[in-house]
């Protein structure tokens, strides 16, 4: 779900800001609300030493070090409801002036202070992390956007709120309430029982952010031009992503705590994205907007997850 929260956020605010702001404020807006949903997944910087300590063993032993390791801090420290609220105002008063700034770095310290107190150097660290790649963020944002502060708190919050509910479906809830020792969740939320079709769900659930996302950007851009429009973007090529059904033959049945091979392999099916137009009369054309190759390719990956499902089911 990485890449899933700065998607939804995206989407998101961008769309309920252009009922309000021109295009441009909106596109500016979700991109803004959409990185700092990312943020609090810079808790993932602690799993590279895991990396780094399994050295070249493999790519399985690889991954299964770098969750192990990530499992330490990951979903803790900076995905709180209750971190949100105080980091947000203190990344839009670092952009103020002097008074503002020396503000928002007490604020921005406090939090560090607490993780050191709560979790020790380790909770510490990765706040320190999680501050500054806020504050940067923020930063970026008030030098290259004309968002007002308020805007960019509006942003801050609505994109660091929605990041752990997004968790609760791939793995162990996030403590929403840290530091306190309260759980709101005690286990993450199943959509269907069968433990592969539950994942192919929570997968059909990424796609669905990944096309919200896109049809976001279309309809903020000047839809009226033909050559914007999202369906003109999708090649039929995508259909080949169908074939991925046959892999369901070959390949152990995925759950969420073995979904390495299903996820790499399917993502892999994207590539049809950037492969060549075929005509009758030539022997082929290669397509140079980027914009075709995401969604022809987004279209590859849902036609091979649906048709996967279906083999799956049938199988």
């Amino acid at each position: 779900m990485m890449v899933g929260h700065a998607l939804l956020a995206f989407a998101l605010a961008a769309l309920i800001a252009n009922r309000y702001w021109p295009a441009e404020r909106a596109l500016a807006f979700g991109v803004v609300a959409g990185v700092f949903a990312a943020t609090p997944d810079v808790d993932m910087t602690y799993a590279l030493i895991g990396l780094a300590q399994a050295g070249l063993g493999g790519v399985w032993k690889m991954t299964a070090a770098f969750w192990g390791s990530s499992q330490l801090v990951h979903r803790a420290v900076t995905h709180s409801l209750v971190v949100a609220c105080i980091a947000a105002p203190g990344f839009v008063l670092i952009t103020g002036s002097r008074s503002r700034r020396a503000i928002g770095a007490l604020v921005l310290s406090a939090l560090v202070w607490i993780a050191f107190v709560k979790s020790g150097m380790l909770g510490a660290g990765v706040m320190l992390v999680f501050v500054l790649a806020g504050a940067v963020v923020a930063l970026v944002a008030e030098w290259r956007t004309t968002l007002r502060p308020r805007d960019l708190f509006v942003a801050a919050v609505f994109g660091l709120l929605s990041h752990p509910f997004g968790d609760l479906f791939t793995g162990e809830p996030p403590q929403f309430l840290y530091p306190f020792d309260m759980m709101v969740f005690h286990s993450r939320v199943a959509l269907l029982s069968d433990p592969t079709l539950n994942l192919l769900a929570i997968f059909g659930l990424e796609l669905a952010t990944g096309w919200l996302a896109i049809y976001a950007y279309f309809r903020l851009r000047d839809d009226h031009r033909h050559d914007e429009r999202l369906l003109s973007h999708i090649h039929g090529r995508a259909t080949l992503g169908a074939g991925y059904a046959l892999s369901v033959l070959f390949l152990p049945a995925p759950t969420l705590d073995v979904s390495y091979h299903f996820v790499f392999s399917v993502l892999a099916v994207g590539a049809v994205g950037v492969g060549p137009k075929l005509y009758p009369l030539r022997s082929f054309h290669v397509e140079r907007d980027p914009r075709t190759w995401l969604c022809t390719g987004m279209a590859a990956v849902t036609f091979a997850v649906l048709a996967y499902a279906g083999a799956y089911i049938t199988a």
